[in-house]
């Protein structure tokens, strides 16, 4: 590997190549850190250089270098996944792409970018038109569009639209191959779920063109509730309101809001909150809806007034746990979706049977055209065999667990690989040197 890595470095001229051993340790890690599971199992796992392509044309450069020389490759953008998604377990070259960040053409309706652009940066072009990308993690400000779909599924705005994964979400995908004589292949509709979500394993994404959505002035509400079930409820209530039109749908049990300190003084100890982020013209109708389900609203913001300081939906999704382990590292998290015939239902078991050791946090969005609560709670951790006794508890009672304590794709949320991204990756990773590790058919 020595021999190749010095061999593949003089092979790149003219690319930025990063070899400080400090520097390259910081590209190798992502927010797995939220797992003290996978705390200790990726603990030392670093590349041997980084590299940052500014264009195609050196991204076919590098693959074919790293094809050549056998060397790993593991592809990153801001890093800001939990997972161990581009945390590289055998070394080799970290493929940093965030030097990419052209807007190549925005029209009605859809975008086409580079992958490394900023989710954030493309809004901003976007909105100049009155539109905005469909949904976004609540890393939004820093996290890349690349990253978001090899490592992330949905998140703000798929209250109104799902998940990544739903036909339409993503237009095309413009991936370079790791191959002796690397291709650009471009892939178009249902074929683009070859590469979705795949967390790097099978082709290197240099281009994404996505669906855009109206750009509202959005409103920032929170709403108190006494009663835990009625915010779940009123959420729920909310998200099928369909002629309200929601970008987000947060709720918080008690004590979570205790970990949010800039918003302490609009929420009253003990009380449970729903944070929202809604479209201006629904707010007239929102205070009805609130007072039926006993709720109060404290803070309400227009979309001028929103758009300075930390926005509500950065307390929102996965930085909710960053907040709570900002107070308390002990914290760790699930991610489960209850399923929509009895959602509330188990939401409701799950709050009694657990209490405090499973603080809910409830995030609403649509699966397959029903609105579900998907669950990011917060677990004390005291074992891992006790976590994972919560989770099976969890899955025995019919809600899906998307086991955010592992770095294996099948053991997360997939359970089994998409057949055809298997075989995507025969055809555009013969020598099997995307991600390695990542799979359990792949070992």
């Amino acid at each position: 590997m020595t021999t190749n890595l010095h061999t593949l470095i003089n092979s790149l001229e003219g690319i930025e190549i990063i070899t400080e051993a400090a520097q390259v340790a910081k590209l190798s890690h992502d927010y797995h850190t939220f797992s003290p599971v996978l705390v200790s199992k990726l603990e030392g796992k670093v590349g041997d250089i980084a590299v940052r392509p500014t264009r195609e044309a050196e991204v076919l450069k590098v693959a074919a270098a790293c094809a050549k020389y056998r060397v790993p490759v593991t592809v990153r953008g801001a890093g800001t996944g939990n997972y161990g998604q581009c945390v590289p377990l055998h070394g080799g070259v970290i493929l940093d792409m965030t030097r990419m960040q052209k807007i190549l053409w925005v029209k009605p309706g859809v975008a086409r970018v580079e992958a490394g652009i900023k989710l954030a940066a493309i809004d901003k072009k976007t909105r100049e038109f009155g539109w905005e990308i469909r949904m976004a993690p609540s890393t939004y400000r820093t996290a890349t569009i690349g990253g978001f779909i090899a490592g992330g599924s949905g998140g703000i705005g798929s209250i109104q639209y799902g998940s990544l994964r739903d036909r339409g979400n993503i237009l095309a995908l413009r991936v370079v191959t790791l191959e002796d004589e690397p291709r650009v292949i471009e892939l178009r509709g249902d074929d683009v779920q070859k590469v979705n979500h795949a967390w790097g394993i099978n082709g290197i994404i240099t281009e994404v063109e996505i669906p855009l959505g109206p750009a509202y002035p959005w409103a920032e509400v929170i709403v108190t509730f006494d009663d835990f079930m009625a915010a779940a409820k009123f959420g729920h209530a909310l998200g099928n309101a369909d002629g309200m039109i929601s970008k987000l749908i947060s709720v918080f049990a008690s004590p979570i809001p205790r970990y949010f300190h800039a918003l302490q003084q609009y929420i009253p100890e003990g009380t449970h909150a729903v944070f929202l982020m809604l479209a201006e013209p629904s707010l007239e109708l929102l205070p009805g809806l609130v007072q039926r389900y006993g709720g109060q609203i404290t803070y309400e913001k227009l979309a001028p007034e929103a758009a300075k300081g930390t926005p509500l939906a950065e307390f929102t999704w996965n930085h909710t746990t960053l907040h709570a382990r900002t107070v308390d590292t002990g914290i760790t998290y699930l991610q489960s979706m209850f399923p929509a015939a009895k959602s509330l239902q188990l939401v409701e078991h799950m709050y009694n049977h657990f209490g405090d050791e499973v603080m809910m946090h409830l995030e609403f969005f649509r699966v397959n055209g029903a609105v579900v609560p998907g669950g990011l709670q917060l677990v004390r951790y005291t074992t891992e065999e006790r976590l994972n006794e919560i989770m099976r508890y969890h899955e025995e009672h019919g809600v899906t667990i998307a086991n955010p304590h592992t770095y294996i794709i099948e053991d997360g949320g997939r359970k089994v690989i998409d057949p055809e991204q298997l075989k995507f990756k025969e055809i555009v990773d013969p020598y099997r040197l995307m991600n390695p590790g990542k799979s359990k058919v792949l070992q």
